[in-house]
């Protein structure tokens, strides 16, 4: 099993653990320090290495930080980890802070009248900092950059990765990474730069055509890298991950280095130097600024570029897809014979799932760790089973299985949503709230929009339903997805947040979805392709339009529509996808998943 239920959070812990963070940060003059869930590279994945808001206080969320003070410790989380917050932390000692309601900035003025608050500026970016310093203006809070303190008191801290590098093949990249770095150094040198320092992982996998396993789940290198405008690159990494055919691949045209050379390096460039302000680490900036080298704001160089997938990664994709369907679909198939028998757990599903995708024999990890939540334990959208909150699947319940393959062609992220026994035994609210879930997901399917929107202006149809109703959800719409990288991909974006505009060839995840707490979750997710529109009878011919094409093909659970409560054109839509799933997803499973795939994909 790529995936383990053992629990993580062990919230006995953090009381003792605060407690000698604090003693070292009187020993250090500090008033307190701000414990950010990230590493020196700023990727949303962090090895156990870089785990100290974790270490601390028992929250292992994907996003999240703490700031800890003499008499009070700060939890901010989002909406997607409410729940979670208060089952993993120990309320005595730490307080969860709902983020971003409550600002650090506002959080800090009001539990601290004066101090020096310390912070590891390899450990936030510099957006963050002036933006918190800013906050703070006309208070007596001071921030300080200092040495991490919780390395100084995490004793058996573990050590760094040092997984294997590999090559990802030409056919599959879709473009050699010689090329890559002359169109990338390119674009640096018009906008008037003599380089640009790369931090982000899989900006520097993208760009060099490689693969690692530095971190869990998604296939990132450890990495440091500078670019320069002629596109010769200078690979700061430790040594050992790489092996003659790795280096052979790289080539004449990248200098590798150690990573203890990246700090030394910034101080001997040229200006001016680009620096990502929303990614990049302070202290690159500090590094610069010391030795006085102009550096600039402005966005990696590789996001877009790496957004924006070439017909090869969309080719992967598309295959990697056909074959996590059919292993969904064995999946599910297995999941409505046995799970009404009342003998299957949340972790026997997820112990299931994967075994299904080992079957392919091409899966490479998982894409992230399987959320599978029973009941109640659907409404908690991070979910994590372990072995001491694993719940039995129940008929007459619903649960929610969001989870993804990562194969060498391509990754896949999906949620469906299932009923367990018939239609008759489920929650009518469920059902109803399941529907207007899935009026979202269709009408972002569906939807055509003019070139130049960005996700925040796409986000609101697939809400509009649950407003409606007086419902919603805590949660973007959707995120960019890598092509065998990251899951979760920027810039792109369908959310509030998202102010990239979206463009053909950009891959996202289109999951609306509701949660009701102690009772039922729900969300459907499929991943969708940006192309361009064609054109409609009568359409606007000088406007030109886009679209999305979903990638995903498995079965929606009949079970759970209200099939009344559907549009026309929202039952045509679904049961064209349903007929194409057949299509493409029947010859590829066994005889006794073709049969449950028939049913499943009938026409409501």
């Amino acid at each position: 099993m790529f995936q383990s239920f053992e629990s993580t959070a062990r919230p006995e812990q953090g009381p003792p653990r605060l407690a000698a963070l604090r003693a070292e940060l009187a020993r250090a003059g500090l008033d307190g320090f701000i414990v950010p869930r990230a590493d020196v590279h700023q990727g949303e994945y962090v090895a156990p290495a870089d785990q100290r808001l974790a270490w601390l206080t028992g929250f292992t969320g994907s996003a999240g930080f703490a700031v800890v003070l003499p008499a009070v410790a700060g939890v901010f989380v989002d909406g997607r980890y409410r729940t979670q917050v208060r089952a993993q932390v120990d309320p005595g000692h730490f307080t969860p802070v709902n983020w971003p309601e409550v600002k650090p900035g506002a959080w800090l003025k009001d539990h601290l009248p004066a101090g020096r608050v310390g912070f590891d500026p390899w450990l936030h970016t510099r957006k963050d900092i002036a933006e918190l310093e800013a906050a703070l203006q006309g208070s007596a809070v001071t921030l300080c950059p200092v040495a991490n303190p919780v390395d100084a008191v995490w004793a058996d801290r573990p050590a760094a990765p040092s997984g294997p590098v590999t090559v990802q093949p030409l056919d599959l990249a879709g473009e050699a990474h010689e090329d890559k770095c002359r169109r990338i150094g390119a674009l640096i040198g018009r906008d008037g730069q003599e380089a640009a320092v790369l931090t982000l992982p899989d900006s520097i996998a993208w760009l060099l055509n490689i693969r690692g396993r530095d971190v869990e789940r998604n296939p990132v290198v450890h990495a440091f890298a500078i670019l320069d405008a002629r596109g010769r690159l200078t690979l700061f990494i430790a040594p050992e991950k790489l092996d003659d055919t790795v280096r052979a691949h790289l080539g004449a045209g990248v200098t590798i280095r150690p990573p203890a050379a990246f700090a030394p390096a910034l101080r001997m460039l040229k200006g001016p130097v680009r620096v990502d302000p929303a990614t990049a680490p302070l202290q690159v900036w500090r590094e610069l600024e010391e030795a006085g080298i102009t550096a600039v704001p402005g966005a990696d160089p590789c996001l877009l570029p790496k957004a924006r997938k070439k017909p090869a990664e969309i080719a992967g994709m598309e295959a990697a897809h056909l074959r996590d369907g059919a292993a969904m679909v064995e999946f599910l198939a297995w999941c409505d014979a046995e799970a009404p028998k009342g003998g299957q757990s949340e972790i026997s599903l997820v112990t299931a799932l994967e075994g299904f995708r080992r079957a392919t024999n091409r899966l490479e990890d998982i894409s992230f760790e399987t959320i599978c939540g029973a009941g109640p334990n659907g409404a908690i959208m991070h979910y994590r089973v372990t072995e001491e909150t694993s719940r039995r699947v129940r008929a007459g319940e619903i649960v929610v299985v969001d989870s993804g393959g990562q194969y060498l062609d391509g990754t896949t992220d999906i949620t469906r949503t299932i009923a367990i026994g018939p239609a008759a035994a489920i929650d009518p609210e469920a059902r109803a709230a399941f529907t207007r879930v899935l009026q979202g997901m269709i009408a972002i399917s569906r939807l055509r929009w003019p070139v130049g929107l960005a996700g925040a202006h796409l986000d609101t149809v697939a809400r509009y339903s649950l407003w409606l109703a007086g419902q919603d959800f805590d949660h973007g719409t959707g995120h960019g997805v890598g092509a065998h990288l990251s899951v979760h991909e920027g810039p792109q974006r369908l959310a509030r947040s998202g102010d990239v505009p979206l463009e053909p060839g950009m891959i996202l995840s289109n999951e609306p979805g509701y949660y009701r707490e102690g009772a039922f979750g729900i969300r459907i997710e499929n991943l969708v392709l940006v192309e361009e529109a064609p054109a409609l009878p009568g359409g606007d011919a000088q406007r030109a339009m886009l679209c999305f094409r979903t990638l995903t093909w498995v079965p929606i659970d009949r079970r759970l529509i209200d099939a009344e409560a559907l549009t026309g054109p929202e039952r045509a839509w679904l049961d064209a996808y349903h007929a194409e799933v057949a299509e493409r997803i029947g010859p590829r499973v066994s005889a006794s998943a073709r049969l449950w795939l028939d049913a499943a994909t009938r026409p409501l």
